[in-house]
């Protein structure tokens, strides 16, 4: 039984090491100020008025806010259009994108500033700016 433990702590270790299980996998990922991540937004508006965010508060798709899948709610982030250098702060109250690859879903009013309307999709930066208070909903 310990020789299979020892295997077992070994693959898993490993497995870290290849990158083959993100340690966010056994917990949320911890994120700091300053930090900046790339990958595809996307944004919604409209269909979603009034309907109640991950947060408890009503989306208003003027507002300037967004769903990041794990990021404390409250917090604010920079959102830059890779491909126009239009940027954006927007404040996180929702939960989402869940397509793959896809790192924030933007409000319809930041989605005008960050002029990617018609295309739907941009590749994008994000840095955060502020991190949300612990709190209601802050769990990941």
């Amino acid at each position: 039984m310990i020789r299979f433990r020892c295997v077992a702590a070994f693959v898993v270790l490993v497995g870290f090491l290849l990158g083959l299980w993100p340690v966010s996998a056994f917990g949320p990922k911890r994120y700091h100020e300053g930090e900046t991540q790339k990958g595809d937004a996307s944004w919604y508006g409209a269909d979603f008025q009034g309907k109640t965010t991950a947060d408890g508060e009503k989306f208003d798709k003027n507002q300037l806010t967004a769903a990041h899948r794990h990021l404390p709610f409250n917090s604010i982030v920079k959102v830059t259009n890779l491909s126009n250098g239009n940027s954006v702060e927007v404040r996180i109250n929702d939960r989402g994108p869940y397509e793959s690859g896809r790192i924030i879903d933007v409000s319809e009013a930041a989605a005008d500033i960050l002029q990617m309307k018609k295309a739907g999709i941009v590749r994008v930066e994000i840095e955060v700016i502020q991190l949300g208070s612990p709190g209601r909903g802050n769990s990941g």
